[in-house]
């Protein structure tokens, strides 16, 4: 829901863990030891993937002879992880990674993007430090043996030595990326670099872990995405969740939280169709029908998908209850078919003084929803996000003190008291 000026009003595996007895080969430099436990991959981190933006600029143009340097906050830790690389929404035929490092930042400098030459970890794919992606598809890369703890930064750094053309990315991240000319992989700094609020191809981060939790994938929209959170301060209501998460373990295990809200999310809606009569935006992605595939059902060790989607289905194309019901339903019955537990939200009031965006009619259709969401056995539980950000006074309208501005996106305060209403027991 919040993009280039227009849209910045406009926009609110299976599950099955892959459980390895594992020797990790170490292979230029990107794992120092083996692995022999029984561990379960679980996702970490992740990002919900859309096209490049039509209308130009870096995820149009993409990169090349370009390192695009990408900080990802984690969930949980683990004693390996591996990236997730994707092209799902290439147009060439293939893109060439020609380097890749992951390492931890340099905390006694004032740039975040600074990394810690000590910790710079080699990336391989096959044992291979370069690799060619073919079009529409995901890439994992070798594991890497390193112990990380809960909720680390990393630092992610792609070397792109030939054009990629038009990219796979996540707009409006609440984390800058950082572009560089050249092959930045093993550089301590990249002074100069082009700052981006994007993700680019980085699609998820898994760990290797003991009483592995599984993973909890939030599919959502921009008020998953953390629109009007401070930037850069993991503010979004699914990183205080996993905060929750990893402070009140069960029985050792805490899942990892993966927020696959994306800006400007439809259910039943692709990004460039129309949005109240103009023109729509591909940067807000297709369907959640169709990213389900992609960012629920295949990243490693999901468990658990919480919906919290509706809204702009409601605001940005008028969509009928019954639409957004069926939407939902299918969503409830595809995740249940791969043994995923449901948890729905309701959706919280949004009413502004601007008469095209609210209306009484699209309130009764968000009125509709919520009956259904808080009473459809599609769902394992529910959060209800509506009883608890709406003004009791006027309950069309979020709380003052949980709204950022604009009256449809919480800020920190609203994001914090989400991630508290919600019932751990659900997620595990």
């Amino acid at each position: 829901m919040n993009t280039p000026r227009k849209l910045r009003v406009l926009l609110a595996a299976s599950a099955v863990a892959v459980v390895a007895s594992s020797v990790l080969a170490a292979s230029s430099g990107s794992a120092t030891g083996g692995i022999e436990k029984t561990q379960e991959w679980t996702g970490t981190w992740a990002a919900g993937s859309t096209p490049g933006s039509v209308a130009g600029g870096s995820s149009q143009i993409g990169f090349t002879n370009q390192s695009l340097r990408q900080i990802v906050h984690t969930s949980v830790g683990g004693e390996a992880l591996r990236i997730r690389l994707s092209d799902q929404y290439g147009l060439n035929p293939s893109i060439t990674i020609g380097h890749a490092t992951i390492a931890l930042p340099d905390l006694t400098t004032p740039d975040p993007s600074d990394i810690d030459l000590t910790s710079v970890h080699e990336l391989t794919f096959n044992g291979k430090t370069s690799v060619v992606q073919k079009k529409g598809t995901d890439l994992l890369s070798d594991p890497v043996t390193w112990t990380i703890g809960n909720q680390q930064d990393l630092v992610v750094t792609l070397f792109f030595p030939v054009a990629t053309g038009p990219t796979t990315f996540h707009f409006q991240s609440r984390a800058i990326s950082y572009i560089s000319a050249g092959d930045k992989t093993n550089e301590a700094a990249v002074p100069g670099a082009t700052q981006r609020e994007n993700f680019y191809f980085l699609a998820g981060i898994d760990v290797l872990r003991e009483k592995a939790g599984g993973s909890v994938a939030i599919l959502g929209d921009s008020i998953a995405n953390g629109t009007n959170s401070t930037l850069g301060g993991n503010k979004r209501w699914p990183d205080a969740l996993a905060t929750r998460l990893i402070l009140n373990p069960r029985n050792g295990r805490t899942p990892g939280v993966l927020n696959m809200g994306v800006s400007g999310n439809r259910i039943t809606k692709d990004g460039l169709e129309p949005i109240n009569g103009g023109g729509g935006f591909a940067e807000i992605g297709n369907s959640a029908l169709f990213r389900l595939g992609h960012d629920v059902l295949a990243p490693a060790g999901v468990g658990t998908v919480v919906v919290d989607l509706g809204i702009n289905d409601i605001w940005m194309s008028n969509e009928s209850a019954d639409a957004i019901i069926d939407g939902l339903h299918q969503i409830s019955v595809q995740s249940r078919q791969r043994a995923i537990k449901v948890i729905g939200c309701t959706l919280m009031p949004y009413e502004t003084s601007t008469a095209a965006v609210w209306t009484p009619e699209r309130e009764a259709t968000r009125i509709a929803v919520n009956e259904y969401l808080r009473t459809s056995p599609d769902f394992d539980g529910i959060v209800d996000f509506d009883k608890l950000m709406r003004d009791p006074a006027a309950p069309t309208k979020l709380r003052a003190e949980f709204d950022s501005g604009d009256h449809i996106h919480p800020n920190d305060a609203g994001y914090q008291a989400m991630a508290d209403a919600v019932n751990l027991n659900m997620l595990r």
